[in-house]
């Protein structure tokens, strides 16, 4: 099979084939794969084979406890590739992972039923994912072209087909994790020895919490108002808000509202800027919830992980 170029020019617009659209990588500078006019002429293949593939990307890492030693272990995070054209020599999407949104292009091996998908290459994160197809599955392995900018520079890739539906009934399950494990905050705490009657201090962490609001209020749906979020806490809030913007889709950069909304069933990141698809209500609804996130305060707790 023929050597992919890493450097392509022209970007793909995400999801659309046929218009340009140029989007940033983390570095600042222009992501770019090519989608040519002259190709848009091109007949299309493998139609079925559009669409989301989500799943675990695993890679071992060096991970270190709350005591500070170290260890080597698999680490598993979600990743989304979309399929947007196939050719018969080329295929275009993307990737998302941890909110970082990658155009790919790459070439689709009918004998063999598999893709070889090269991201860009200007950024640290860009690699190559070699994925076999069978039935709606995709597995295989991605390798980083930047071996040493990265922790994991090869990962497996388990990812099932799945179709983006856009319900603004879906909401957080009761099931669901309520604690925030990315932000620990750090409190003095007071004591007092029983034998000795002294009071003593110690540092304790703790991480936000929100409270079963988030299973109750839904800005998709309902209008709400000041009476219903001023009492609110922060974590709340920002849950309830972030909601909206999960039923569309949008990839979250920030590990704690991926860590709530990956939880459930329905969420499928596909778009990095889901702004123009919010109904009315939704964008109201999210002012109100900015106005009052501003000054609102959380609540705290110690958990063990």
């Amino acid at each position: 099979m023929k050597n992919l170029k890493l450097f392509l020019t022209v970007s793909l617009m995400i999801g659309l084939t046929g218009c340009k659209k140029e989007t940033e990588n983390s570095n600042g500078k222009k992501d770019s794969i090519t989608v040519k006019k002259d190709s848009l002429a091109v007949p299309e293949i493998h139609k079925e084979y559009y669409g989301i593939y989500m799943g675990d990307f695993a890679g071992k890492e060096i991970i270190t406890t709350e005591i500070g030693e170290d260890y080597e272990g698999d680490v598993y995070k979600r990743i989304a590739l979309k399929i947007n054209r196939i050719t018969k020599d080329s295929v275009y999407g993307q990737s998302i992972v941890d909110g970082n949104q990658r155009p790919f292009r790459g070439v689709f091996n009918e004998a063999a039923a598999s893709f070889i998908l090269d991201e860009p290459g200007n950024d640290k994160t860009d690699g190559r994912f070699e994925v076999k197809l069978s039935n709606d599955s995709l597995t295989g392995t991605w390798n980083a072209f930047n071996k040493t900018a990265v922790k994991a520079p090869s990962k497996r890739v388990k990812l099932i087909k799945k179709e983006f539906v856009y319900n603004p009934n879906f909401m957080l399950s009761p099931d669901n994790d309520l604690i925030d494990w990315e932000n620990p905050k750090s409190f003095v705490e007071k004591y007092t020895d029983e034998e000795t009657g002294k009071t003593e201090t110690y540092t304790a962490s703790k991480n936000r919490i929100a409270s079963d609001a988030v299973f109750k209020i839904n800005a998709s749906k309902q209008k709400l108002t000041e009476k219903d979020v001023k009492n609110l806490r922060k974590l709340d809030m920002e849950i309830i808000k972030n909601s909206v913007f999960a039923r569309h889709g949008y990839s979250f950069k920030k590990a704690t509202y991926r860590n709530f909304f990956e939880q459930t069933d329905w969420y499928i990141p596909v778009s990095d800027n889901v702004d123009n698809d919010l109904s009315s209500l939704e964008k109201e609804n999210v002012a109100l919830l900015n106005r009052f996130i501003k000054y609102a305060e959380d609540k705290y707790d110690s958990f063990g992980r």
